[in-house]
């Protein structure tokens, strides 16, 4: 029987912790090794087990994966999130990159300068309320189902409650113009391996503080 998927990563969110949610969505438990030091990923790279000599990578099925966006792509389908035939997948694939889009801005607040955070900030919000929630909005109003695509879980339903609930710590109330991203928020949430991910003590990663900042630019040298 194959072993645990491993997760080589750092401490924290990154471009991991979709990797983290997609894993838990599906039910599969996982181990995490950090990279804690500049000579733990100098390890990694001299061994050769990062192809593009960045991480995240993760143990797999006998494999080194790297590339988020692979990962997530061999998860998804491994494990049934990735729609019924071509046409889903290619919506699944559209509403995941928009989501993306939208984590990538958050995703690179942490680094910015100190007087360029509020600004920013204010930006992913707008960017959330003007462009990415009311499509999603309107994608559900449209078919009146409860998922994105074909009436079923998918990898873009996970995302886009990744994404609801980061910005929701920026701002609680981001929500309050679309009832059905509500509704939805809701409904994913309280899908048993969604529910047991986002309980106290799990896998799920807070939000990066100064002291992380702070270790991934010296180990990356940013």
């Amino acid at each position: 029987m194959a072993g645990k998927p491993k997760l080589h990563y750092f401490n924290g969110r990154g471009r991991m912790e979709t990797i983290r949610w997609m894993l838990a969505a599906a039910g599969i438990e996982f181990e995490e090794q950090y990279i804690e030091s500049k000579a733990a990923l100098e390890k990694l790279k001299n061994d050769g087990w990062l192809l593009f000599q960045q991480v995240p990578m993760v143990e797999m099925d006998g494999m080194k994966l790297v590339q988020t966006r692979a990962i997530l792509s061999y998860i998804a389908a491994k494990y049934n999130l990735y729609g019924k035939d071509l046409k889903e997948r290619v919506l699944i694939d559209m509403y995941v990159e928009g989501t993306t889009d939208l984590m990538g801005m958050k995703m690179m607040l942490p680094f910015q300068p100190a007087e360029n955070k509020e600004k920013q900030r204010a930006l992913i919000i707008e960017r959330a309320t003007t462009r990415y929630f009311p499509a999603y909005e309107k994608i559900l109003k449209d078919h009146g189902q409860n998922f994105l695509v074909g009436n079923q879980f998918s990898w873009a339903d996970a995302h886009l409650l990744e994404a609801i609930l980061t910005l929701e710590e920026f701002k609680s109330d981001v929500l309050t113009k679309f009832p059905l991203l509500e509704a939805f928020k809701t409904r994913i949430s309280n899908i048993p391996t969604i529910k047991k991910f986002l309980q106290p003590g799990s896998q799920r990663k807070p939000p990066p503080d100064d002291n992380l900042v702070a270790q991934v630019k010296k180990i990356m040298n940013l």
